[in-house]
C-alpha cells in the first residue's frame, strides 16, 4: 500500500505545473476585468476611493486607483503568461487584503446573501424579506418568467468571501509559483538555469 501511494505521489507531481496553471487561468480574467472597470471609470473610483463620508477615506485616491487598476489589470496579464507569478502576487495580495479589510469586511464573510446559511449575520437574515417584496413586485408587474429565465434572483451581501478567496490563491501562487511547464516563469528559469 505504501508503495502503491508513493507511486501516486509521484505521478500526480508530474502534474504541479496544472495546479498553478488552473489557479492563474481563474484569477486572470477576475483581475483584469476589476482593473478594467477601475479604469475605465477612474473619476468615480477616485471619488469614492477618497471620499470618507461615503466611500473609503484613502489618502492620494488617483494614486491609490491607478495602484489598484494597474496591479489588477496588468497583473492579470501576466499571470496569463505565468511571467514573474511570485512577484505580480504580492501587490495583487496587497489589493485584495485592502478589499476584504477596507471593503467587505462590515458586512461579514458572505459575498451572496443567503438566509439559510450559518454564516448569515443581520443583513443576510434582512435580505430575505427584501428578496420576497421584489419577486412579489416583479411577478405581478414585470415579466417574472422572462427576468429569470438566466438564473434565480439574488441579493448582493458584498462579504469579504471572494476577496479572501482570492488572496489565498494568491497566495499559493506566491509559493508555489507560475507552475511547472506551464509558465514562462518555468522555461525563463530553465533557460538561464546554471547546468550541473
Amino acid at each position: 500500500m505504501q508503495k502503491l501511494y508513493a507511486k501516486f505521489t509521484q505521478g500526480i507531481a508530474q502534474l504541479d505545473g496544472v495546479a498553478a496553471l488552473a489557479l492563474r487561468l481563474y484569477l486572470a480574467p477576475v483581475l483584469m476585468q476589476a482593473g478594467y472597470n477601475k479604469l475605465s471609470h477612474f473619476s468615480d473610483t477616485a471619488a469614492w476611493f477618497g471620499n470618507a463620508e461615503w466611500g473609503l477615506g484613502l489618502p492620494m485616491p488617483e494614486v491609490m486607483v491607478a495602484l489598484a487598476a494597474g496591479s489588477e489589470f496588468v497583473g492579470g496579464f501576466l499571470l496569463i503568461l505565468g511571467l514573474a507569478t511570485r512577484l505580480i502576487s504580492i501587490p495583487l495580495m496587497v489589493t485584495m487584503a485592502v478589499a476584504a479589510f477596507s471593503v467587505h469586511w462590515k458586512n461579514g464573510w458572505l459575498a451572496i446573501a443567503d438566509p439559510s446559511s450559518w454564516l448569515a449575520n443581520e443583513q443576510v437574515m434582512a435580505s430575505a424579506e427584501k428578496l420576497a417584496a421584489a419577486k412579489s413586485l416583479l411577478q405581478e408587474h414585470g415579466h417574472y418568467e422572462w427576468l429569470t429565465s438566466s438564473g434565480n434572483f439574488v441579493i448582493l451581501n458584498n462579504g469579504i468571501e471572494f476577496a479572501v478567496t482570492y488572496l489565498f490563491m494568491l497566495f499559493a501562487l506566491l509559493i508555489i509559483g507560475g507552475g511547472r511547464y506551464t509558465s514562462l516563469d518555468y522555461w525563463i528559469a530553465r533557460k538561464y538555469q546554471p547546468k550541473a
